[in-house]
């Protein structure tokens, strides 16, 4: 166990080396694509051959876990395969670590937050609205300063735990096939997972497995943003009093550390489409955010990522 343990950090880090270095570049792109497409393909195939509107609901829901557990059985046999093929500690490191960086988005979580932020401080609204509009789902064409500011500080706490403390805690614990299997179960809940006509039965499966995938490492996010936060017993009060009022059962929490460490509300009502989401707020009795928060956003995000990256050395010295 320890030498798995070991193994899978050493990796991870690497993996979080190389994306904070390079990121996924354009250039290998458009050449290969990019693993999250070819997950995102083979759910589409399924998807369109097991989703028949004409089934009953349970049998749809059959249908949709036969699916999910078939794409992250596939994502688990590559990667465990990758890893089997490389000998040797060191070695078996550096290539989980290189197959596992696209896996990261430790540099594109920041780069799309700070195409937000920059707009944003300039006063250019309606630029600012077209850039949160790539990172959130909800309406944003008649969205303040305010708004922009909060629906990007969101995304960035939210996208914080799914998009890199999540892959990498699950690499740690269980190497290559872990973080293969991880990215299989968070494409499946943001292809599938929604409570549409189309998916609530299939896509249910998908869903819940996420919902437990994340419990671990959204609650570590949220402590990693109040540990590095000038405000750490603000952000963890505010974590334990408000998180489990968010509609998600693991957004709320790197969402309300995120809060309280700037000393902001997030969360709160908002427009998807011609709905509205009266959403509770969190950390309800602060002030709105703006331009100069997000810019404090960013800079705590790039501490907890330090410290992670410290954790994750720690391990690969255990």
């Amino acid at each position: 166990m320890t030498e798995i343990l070991a193994g899978g950090a050493g990796a991870m880090l690497l993996a979080l080396a190389l994306d904070a270095l390079i990121g996924w570049p354009d250039r290998l792109y458009r050449r290969i694509g990019h693993p999250v497409t070819w997950l995102g393909a083979l759910i589409g195939w399924l998807e369109t051959r097991l989703n028949r509107a004409t089934w009953p609901a349970p049998t749809r829901r059959l249908a949709g876990l036969l699916a999910a557990l078939a794409v992250i059985g596939a994502a688990v046999g590559c990667g465990a395969a990758i890893q089997a093929a490389a000998p040797g500690d060191v070695l078996g490191a550096v290539v989980s670590g290189v197959c596992a960086w696209p896996l990261i988005a430790l540099r594109s979580m920041r780069t799309h937050v700070a195409a937000v932020a920059r707009p944003l401080d300039r006063g250019e609204l309606p630029a600012a609205r077209a850039a949160v509009a790539m990172i959130v789902g909800r309406e944003t064409a008649r969205l303040d300063a305010h708004g922009v500011a909060r629906a990007a500080l969101e995304s960035l706490a939210e996208n914080t735990s799914d998009g890199v403390v999540a892959p990498v805690f699950w690499g740690v614990a269980f190497g290559l096939p872990g973080i293969a299997a991880y990215k299989a179960i968070n494409t499946l809940d943001s292809m599938i997972g929604h409570r549409t006509p189309r998916h609530a039965a299939f896509g249910w499966a998908s869903a819940r497995i996420d919902d437990l995938a994340n419990l671990a490492p959204a609650r570590l996010t949220g402590l990693l943003f109040a540990a590095v936060s000038a405000r750490p017993g603000a952000a963890l009060a505010c974590m334990a009093r408000d998180a489990r009022r968010h509609r998600s059962p693991n957004a709320g929490w790197p969402e309300a550390a995120m809060a309280g460490a700037l000393g902001v509300r997030l969360s709160g009502p908002r427009v998807y489409a011609d709905r509205l989401a009266p959403e509770p707020w969190l950390n309800g009795d602060a002030r709105d955010a703006g331009a100069a928060d997000l810019a404090r956003g960013l800079a705590l995000y790039g501490r907890a990522m330090a410290m992670l990256a410290g954790l994750v050395a720690l391990c690969a010295l255990i």
